[in-house]
């Protein structure tokens, strides 16, 4: 080989291995900033959740920890929710989302940094709060990925938009934030990411779909009424409870009878409260229901199949005009289907290949109909190409008997999952907006 093609091959050699070594360093900073600071914020905010529109310490606390590093934050947009900005040359805008709300539930997952927090929801009850949805991971994520792209302004050219999102698990947060303004007041995206710690995925994995992601929700309320008598004489009066459980039993013929075979759709009956009393036979029964889908038209066939056998019900066991069911269904409550735009989304899973380590990038097929109202930011009508993946959370050997989320016994290994996440968060901005040359 002579000198000159000897000097080429080395010079391919140099760029070739170049990016292994940045990705090598981007890692090891990260794993550094866990050591010294990212770890003990986690356990921070595991053992100090809130609760949906209530996260007021821990939108303060995730607006100075980011504000540290040079972007301007706002407060206060859609409730409780941050909007930070940095601003580093031309090229796209690219919004990096995290969820901040936790559960109303106990915990009882044994970790020594348990949850033992109480606070009054949004209806004015007090209840207890946990993390029991990876919440705790995003932001944790949010804020190393904040550092790290801070401090790598050589590396990327645009404007960043971090969200910290408000009550993600009424699905109400990033509707009220777009409502107050996100796509107006502050820079709007050109492209949107997002990720959520997942249980049932091993840690060092990333899941990354090409397309549907999760599935529309609405929350609906029936109040069934009826006439009150004694349990003894049921002739006297009018059974909600009757009549109520026959409208549960008949919700499932609408999923079952009235849908397509191959369409997904999922009505559950979450909640039903009726009676005081053995003897009593009371005047009304309250159910909640939540509603999935994958497809609008199939939406409206659920949310129609509810109105219409609520009240087919009802007429057929004699209840009168007058006591008919109400069927409300929440405004806030409410997502359309999230759905990954695909040429971004394979861009990303690229860089994932290309920068992480072997079999990081992980596949299996949707196995429910989770919601995420991230779909709000990246709605057809925005223009917003949206990513949506998911970060694996439990080791490897526990998968097949992690909790469920939303479980009092969830609970995720934290140093991988914040680490992996963090780092894909990078990674992916970063991609998404190279230097102009």
């Amino acid at each position: 080989m002579n000198m000159k093609s000897l000097a080429l091959a080395a010079s391919v050699l140099v760029l070739s291995a170049a990016p292994a070594l940045a990705d090598e360093a981007l890692r090891a900073d990260i794993a550094a900033d866990y050591d010294t600071h990212l770890g003990a914020l986690f356990t921070y905010f595991h053992t100090n959740p809130e609760l949906s529109f209530r996260e007021t310490g821990t939108a303060k606390i995730l607006a100075r920890e980011i504000r540290a590093f040079g972007f301007d934050v706002t407060e206060g947009v859609g409730g409780t929710g941050i909007v930070a900005v940095m601003k580093n040359g031309d090229g796209p805008t690219v919004l990096m989302r995290a969820d901040m709300d936790g559960l109303p539930l106990k915990e009882d997952s044994g970790l020594s940094y348990a949850s033992t927090a109480t606070q009054v929801d949004i209806d004015g009850v007090e209840k207890p709060v946990m993390h029991a949805c990876g919440h705790d991971v995003h932001i944790t994520s949010l804020v190393g990925a904040a550092k790290q792209l801070a401090a790598r302004k050589g590396e990327w050219s645009g404007t960043l938009v971090l969200v910290g999102q408000p009550a993600e698990e009424r699905i109400g947060g990033a509707h009220a934030m777009m409502d107050d303004g996100l796509y107006t007041r502050f820079p709007k995206p050109d492209y949107a990411i997002a990720f959520h710690v997942a249980a049932d995925v091993p840690t060092g994995r990333i899941q990354v779909p090409l397309d549907i992601v999760a599935s529309s929700s609405d929350s609906v309320d029936i109040l069934v009424h009826g006439v009150g008598t004694h349990g003894a004489y049921p002739h006297m009066g009018i059974d909600p409870v009757l009549i109520a459980s026959q409208i549960v039993v008949s919700l499932q013929s609408v999923v079952s009878r009235s849908i397509a075979p191959l369409d997904p759709g999922v009505i559950t009956v979450g909640a039903f409260h009726g009676g005081a009393k053995h003897n009593i036979i009371g005047d009304k029964v309250e159910m909640q229901l939540t509603v999935r889908s994958d497809h609008p038209d199939v939406r409206t066939q659920l949310l129609d199949g509810i109105d219409r056998v609520a009240r087919g019900v009802a007429i057929s066991m004699g209840v009168p005009e007058d006591l008919m069911p109400e069927v409300v269904r929440s405004e806030t409550e409410s997502t359309p289907p999230t759905i990954n735009d695909a040429d971004t989304a394979r861009r990303l899973r690229d860089v994932f290949v290309a920068a992480l380590p072997e079999g990081t990038l992980f596949d299996q097929p949707r196995d429910g109909m989770g919601a995420e109202d991230f779909a709000y930011f990246v709605a057809p009508e925005t223009g917003v190409k949206g990513v949506y993946f998911s970060v694996g959370g439990t080791p490897e050997a526990d998968v097949a008997t992690a909790p469920s989320h939303h479980s009092p016994f969830f609970k995720i290994d934290p140093q991988p999952s914040v680490t992996l996440g963090t780092e894909a968060m990078v990674l992916g901005a970063m991609a998404l907006m190279k230097p102009v040359s």
